[in-house]
C-alpha cells in the first residue's frame, strides 16, 4: 500500500480544516463553498476515502501516529472483502412487486 508524505497530508488537512472555518463563516458563498468541496475532494484522493470527513480524521490518525500502527488501525475498520458468492445466497435481484410470483410454479 502507498501512503503520502506525511508533510504533504499535513498541508492539505491544513488546507481542508482553514476552507472549513471559512465555510462554516459565510456557507452562502458559492465561491468559498466551492474551494472547501475542492480541498476535500483532494484529501479523498489523497487518504483513499470517499467521504471527506473521513479523510480528514484518515489524515489526523496518520499524522499522530507511526507508519505500523496507522496500517493496523486502517486494517482493522476496513470492511471485510467477500470473494465468489454473497452470504445470504440471494443475487441481489428483487421479486415482482407485492411478493406475488407467477402461478405457473405451483
Amino acid at each position: 500500500m502507498l501512503l503520502p508524505a506525511k508533510a504533504e497530508v499535513a498541508r492539505h488537512l491544513s488546507r481542508y480544516r482553514a476552507w472549513e472555518r471559512v465555510m462554516l463563516a459565510s456557507p452562502a458563498d458559492p465561491a468559498v463553498r466551492d474551494r472547501f468541496e475542492d480541498s476535500g475532494y483532494s484529501l479523498c484522493a489523497l487518504m483513499g476515502k470517499r467521504c471527506a470527513r473521513e479523510a480528514a480524521d484518515a489524515a489526523d490518525r496518520y499524522l499522530r501516529s507511526d507508519l505500523v500502527s496507522y496500517l493496523r488501525e486502517e486494517r482493522r475498520e476496513a470492511p471485510p472483502v467477500h470473494r465468489g458468492r454473497r452470504s445470504s445466497g440471494r443475487s441481489g435481484r428483487r421479486g415482482p412487486p407485492g411478493g406475488r410470483r407467477s402461478p405457473a410454479g405451483r
